[in-house]
């Protein structure tokens, strides 16, 4: 298993998660780092492991949320084993794109 992130090294995990889902060609994305809510955490040491990502991709359209889920999780393969602790995610079509970003809810 990797070592933890340094604190340098959030923003290149943050740089290779959107590199990688940038296979799904999304038409919004953003992805929040959670890591200060779950501060004394094991799988918090080193921040950057928790996020909250909110996807809107036309890949979506027509799936099922645990199909949408798996193609993430696809996506991002390795990092959930080794660079992220935990991620939750919000995958939308576009025609359910909110008005207001709220990645967590």
């Amino acid at each position: 298993m990797s070592e933890p992130p340094v604190a340098g090294d959030v923003a290149n995990i943050e740089a290779i998660v959107r590199q990688r889902l940038a296979l799904l060609s999304p038409i919004r994305l953003e992805l929040i780092d959670d890591s200060a809510r779950h501060a004394g955490h094991a799988g918090a040491r080193g921040g950057g492991r928790h996020y909250s990502l909110l996807i809107v991709a036309a890949a979506f359209a027509g799936q099922a949320s645990l199909a949408r889920h798996r193609l993430v999780h696809e996506a991002l393969g390795d990092l959930l084993q080794s660079r992220i602790h935990a991620i939750s995610i919000r995958p939308l079509a576009p025609e359910e794109t909110p008005t207001t970003a709220s990645p967590a809810s």
